[in-house]
């Protein structure tokens, strides 16, 4: 068979408006032509699609039933057609990220609600992981931007800074430690200290700091978590060193914060998978956490 949509487009037109005229109106074409249109697709099938009573059609039972999957056809062209417009609008774009957890309570949901004040139709999915899983899921390319600390190379990801800061200390507002501007290491000494867990990057360069001053502290209470650390700090088990985010996002609410008299510098990188298709809205997004950074 030789059915081309033109015939389809005439029979739907024809059944719509229940006569040549009309659907010729709603083709913007002539009545002569679509009767050419309409004979034609009925010798193509092998069969009448109307009956001709006193110059008008009437719809055969064939043709009612060739119009319901028509119109569930047309009906399905209209979502797509719906679904393409909504895409060059960012409407129902959806965006994936992946992020260490600390980064998805500090960092992320500022620069969130700026990229949706201005995109309000987008969708957002944010998976919080930690190395060695979120390098893994990155480099298996499932992510359209990945935010990491220290990023190291990884395969099919290209990795670019988004911030660059320095650890900060944070104590309990009541603390004799807390009237000063900056903390050197050797306020440390002897003191409860909230660490990192033992196999954090964070952790292991902290300690070689401390080691280096010969500062000798009280590590009672350890986490992997920088918000449990402040938490820990806030209650008063100790003080601590964590990074510039959390630490002012915790601030307040008898937790101060303050800078160090030493630097231990604190990174935090965005991964791009190299093989992904490009998410336009990535680059909007990286704007937006760099502001803030």
């Amino acid at each position: 068979m030789d059915i081309q949509h033109r015939h389809i487009e005439v029979f739907r037109a024809v059944m719509t408006a229940g006569s040549v005229t009309g659907a010729a109106a709603l083709l913007h074409t002539s009545q002569p032509t679509l009767s050419r249109d309409l004979a034609r697709l009925e010798q193509l099938l092998g069969y009448a699609l109307f009956e001709r009573e006193r110059g008008r059609l009437k719809a055969t039972a064939r043709a009612r039933a060739l119009f319901d999957e028509v119109e569930r056809s047309f009906q399905g062209l209209g979502r797509v057609i719906e679904r393409a417009q909504a895409l060059g609008r960012d409407e129902g774009a959806e965006l994936s990220v992946l992020c260490l957890p600390a980064l998805s309570h500090a960092l992320l949901p500022t620069a969130l609600a700026a990229l949706l004040a201005t995109h309000p139709q987008v969708r957002v999915d944010i998976t919080p992981a930690e190395p060695p899983l979120l390098d893994a899921w990155m480099s298996e390319q499932r992510f359209d931007l990945g935010l990491a600390e220290q990023a190291t190379p990884l395969p099919g990801v290209r990795v670019e800074p988004v911030l660059e800061a320095d650890e900060v200390a944070v104590l309990p507002v009541d603390h004799p430690l807390a009237s000063r501007a900056r903390l050197q290491l050797s306020d440390f000494a002897a003191l409860p200290f909230i660490s990192f867990a033992s196999d954090d990057p964070y952790r292991r360069e902290i300690d070689a700091r401390f080691t280096a001053a010969g500062v000798q502290r009280q590590l009672r209470v350890q986490t992997h978590s920088a918000v449990a650390v402040c938490e820990l700090v806030r209650a008063g088990l100790g003080l601590a060193i964590v990074n510039p985010l959390t630490a002012a996002a915790c601030a307040g609410d008898g937790l101060a914060v303050r800078p160090l008299a030493v630097s231990i510098p604190y990174r935090v990188s965005a991964l791009l998978p190299v093989h992904r298709p490009a998410q336009p809205l990535v680059e909007a997004l990286l704007r937006h956490l760099r502001a803030r950074a």
